[in-house]
């Protein structure tokens, strides 16, 4: 199947009408399981302690899926649920999108970035954006990234906090992988921190995901008013 930005602009493409969402994709094989095999770091990095503010002491956890027969689908029998990929996705939808899924988790390194700097990432051709909506009804999304060694890491992944605890975590995380798989890659990998929602890793976990890292790291505390939470575009 063709990538993901050589759609039209506008175009929107549904996730669960992908004609070879079930095609196989060769494993990762003997390929190293460690972070150095994925040549780019991960997009999603925590901002640094600064001088007078506070830190806490924060692990980080990579983990990999090395063939689409290891993932452990469940989604939810909903016909309310959409998942549709934003191939010219709006500014101010990628500014709340990443506010109101991130604001309790201390996603801040995107916070700064200027109109310029979000539509020179979103035409990157290895960046793709799926919106999920409940009823019509924004309810979270999942970002993926294309890697040099050929795999793809689940960059962004979250809901909007009010669609929280209501299985929707796993039907997202479910299309997330099938998408990968489908857009072809050798591993799909993702990481998540002790700053993320309990349930984020008993949710990957379930769905066949692999812990291959851990690391430790510093990360400043900042204000929650210092966030400033968007409204829907």
């Amino acid at each position: 199947m063709s990538s993901a930005k050589s759609t039209s602009a506008n175009e929107e493409r549904p996730a669960q009408e992908r004609p070879n969402l079930e095609r196989p994709h060769p494993a990762g094989g003997a390929q190293a399981s460690s972070l150095q095999s994925h040549q780019k770091a991960p997009a999603r990095m925590p901002g640094e302690p600064q001088a007078g503010m506070p830190a806490l002491q924060v692990t980080r956890t990579y983990l990999e899926m090395r063939d689409r027969s290891e993932l452990r689908g469940a989604k939810l029998d909903d016909p309310l649920i959409r998942i549709v990929e934003q191939c010219d996705c709006p500014i101010e939808l990628f500014r709340f999108l990443y506010v109101e899924v991130g604001k309790n988790y201390h996603w801040v390194d995107r916070l700064p970035w200027t109109d310029e700097q979000i539509t020179d990432y979103l035409t990157q051709p290895e960046i793709s954006l799926w919106l999920m909506t409940y009823a019509d009804e924004t309810a979270g999304y999942f970002e993926l990234r294309k890697c040099e060694d050929g795999s793809t890491e689940i960059a962004y992944f979250g809901l909007i906090g009010n669609f929280i605890g209501r299985g929707l975590g796993k039907h997202l995380l479910t299309c997330a992988v099938e998408q990968a798989w489908a857009d072809g890659t050798n591993c799909v990998w993702l990481h998540t921190c002790t700053l993320d929602d309990a349930a984020s890793m008993p949710n990957y976990l379930k769905r066949g995901f692999r812990p291959f890292k851990t690391e430790n790291y510093e990360v400043a505390i900042e204000s929650q008013a210092a966030q400033q939470h968007g409204s829907p575009p």
